[in-house]
């Protein structure tokens, strides 16, 4: 099951774009013109297909491409990384921000530099980026809270997991709760507590919840690290809970092959970087085409794409071999 959005409308507009002349395309780079995708926890397995789909538009265009962030989960760390990118003077940065707030005024000082900024999985809604491309995490939300009821019933109890302050895993968690309370008002939160990505302080959480509710039916995660310690403390406790996350690791994928994990709500992470790509590509580019509104005295970046919806697919027992990220990169460039 694929949830497309307006991927599909952008994709066909970039098509539609007339070439600059016979033989010649808008959506070509100058030699050694470079685009850097940065993000936070850099060896995190969900980076991987992502910039592949940047890497895979980038080629088509002739674009140099770099891969950067921090391999921690360090607010400051990234920033620092984000800064020495600047100093490279890339033609656009396509950014996963690990919080939205203390991102504003470094993208901010990009754009005003020169650098055009898009953000992706997480946004910064404040800040003058140009683009943001993600999932839809209402839709994640309320398709998690669905099939919660369809396995458990809607007079259940549930628990979730959470990782606040970074906008996505946020909204995740807050959307499933209100959809619930409004919808299931017999659904009962009997757990909730921040375990932030990190796989101990899941198993740990979960552990302490499943002690003191013996009758939890599920649990929602909105990321998978936590998942993985999640799991464990479900599989060691012998107890019935249906669990349900967001994203995948190799090892939630193995999990769901066995039967231990219900499903996963993946974001199409190839959709997300390439269409990421051609976002921040067309706004170092403004000047491709001369759209109908008043940027030319407003003195603002014509391509503004407040969001893409990358799409999400749910990830079962059945499907789960196409998801393999060993078999997706056999013979392709992981640089």
């Amino acid at each position: 099951m694929r949830k497309i959005g307006l991927a599909g409308a952008l994709a066909a507009a970039t098509m539609a774009v007339a070439p600059a002349s016979a033989g010649e395309s808008k959506f070509q780079c100058e030699p050694g013109e470079t685009y850097i995708m940065n993000v936070m926890v850099s060896a995190h397995p969900y980076w991987v297909p992502v910039y592949q789909g940047f890497k895979q538009a980038a080629e088509a265009m002739g674009c140099e491409t770099v891969f950067s962030g921090t391999p921690d989960y360090d607010i400051t760390k990234q920033i620092a990384s984000f800064e020495q990118d600047l100093v490279k003077q890339p033609a656009g940065i396509l950014l996963h921000p690990m919080q939205s707030d203390p991102f504003i005024e470094p993208i901010d000082r990009a754009i005003e530099s020169g650098v055009e900024v898009v953000t992706f999985a997480a946004d910064s809604p404040n800040s003058k980026r140009t683009g943001y491309i993600t999932s839809d995490n209402l839709a994640e939300a309320k398709f998690a809270a669905e099939e919660i009821v369809k396995q458990i019933g809607d007079s259940g109890e549930y628990a979730v997991l959470e990782n606040p302050g970074q906008s996505n895993h946020d909204l995740r968690v807050t959307a499933l709760i209100s959809y619930m309370e409004e919808n299931y008002p017999n659904m009962k939160l009997v757990g909730r507590q921040a375990t932030n990505q990190d796989s101990n302080a899941a198993y740990r959480a979960t552990a302490s919840i499943l002690q003191a509710n013996p009758n939890l039916g599920a649990l929602w995660i909105p990321e998978a690290g936590s998942a993985e310690g999640a799991v464990a403390a479900v599989l060691e406790a012998e107890a019935d809970v249906l669990i349900m996350h967001a994203d995948i690791t190799p090892t939630t994928l193995e999990h769901i092959k066995a039967g231990n994990i219900h499903m996963a709500l993946n974001p199409n992470q190839g959709m997300q970087g390439f269409m990421g790509f051609v976002a921040t590509f067309m706004a170092a580019h403004p000047d491709m085409f001369d759209p109908f509104n008043d940027y030319k005295v407003s003195g603002y970046n014509p391509m503004q794409i407040p969001f893409v919806d990358n799409g999400f697919a749910v990830i079962t027992k059945e499907n789960a071999a196409s998801f393999d990220l060993n078999t997706y990169m056999e013979g392709r460039d992981p640089s």
